[in-house]
């Protein structure tokens, strides 16, 4: 009788990066190809959370050719790595099923899936920075009239600046480390560790880009304000 237990079927490693490769750009295609027959106009909800936007962070509308260039980088991106939770919810649903259904669980789900979330997480920065999603704290920023904001941008990009380049840093010193030994993870799945720690690069070049483009249009802004006396 064997006593080893079944796992089932066992995701293969070339094939969850192809299909991390590939899959969003076919969701991409069949969303755009699905807004071009039934075009959607904003909500009232979502024009007021743009306007707050706007009227919280003025420099988020400006733009020149070079801005714009980074920012579609940042933008599709985003976009890009959003649609891989649509792997995760696929995936932890055969593994309820399997586990509790034909008692065969996996030993790649949770693997699979709490890597892609740290993927996500890295490269989604950009895209984060763009939107304005990150946290900041306002105890002194919102009592500042909107040009002695856009300068408060300007002087903190500083630290923005440094935290970035040294993210790219280590982890470009993890990424090299990680290839040269040819580095698995511990688990019984043994996936390549240094495609993730790959992402780490991408995802600090990405924020990096995205932190310039924010810096150029700060300084475009406070330009156009001092210029115009706004204060």
């Amino acid at each position: 009788m064997n006593s080893e237990p079944d796992f089932g079927f066992v995701l293969p490693h070339m094939v969850y990066w192809g299909w991390l490769a590939i899959m969003p750009i076919i969701f991409i295609f069949l969303t755009r190809r699905e807004e071009k027959r039934n075009p959607q106009t904003p909500t009232p909800d979502e024009e007021l959370a743009a306007n707050l936007l706007a009227e919280e962070d003025p420099a988020l509308h400006v733009e020149n050719g070079f801005t714009r260039i980074i920012d579609a980088i940042s933008k599709w991106s985003g976009i890009f790595v959003s649609f891989w939770t649509v792997n995760a919810v696929c995936a932890y649903f055969y593994e309820v099923v399997m586990r509790y259904i034909f008692n065969q669980p996996t030993i790649w789900v949770h693997e699979s899936c709490f890597l892609l979330f740290g993927m996500q997480y890295l490269l989604a920065g950009a895209y984060t920075l763009l939107t304005g999603g990150h946290v900041r704290v306002d105890v002194m920023y919102i009592k500042l009239p909107p040009r002695g904001r856009v300068g408060m941008d300007i002087f903190t990009s500083l630290f923005f600046f440094i935290f970035t380049i040294a993210l790219l840093g280590t982890s470009w010193g993890f990424f090299v480390d990680s290839y040269n030994m040819n580095e698995t993870t511990v688990e019984t799945w043994g996936i390549e560790y240094w495609p993730i720690k790959g992402m780490m690069v991408l995802g600090a070049v990405l924020l990096l880009l995205a932190g310039i483009s924010k810096l150029v249009k700060d300084m475009i802004l406070f330009h156009q304000m001092c210029r115009e006396g706004r204060s």
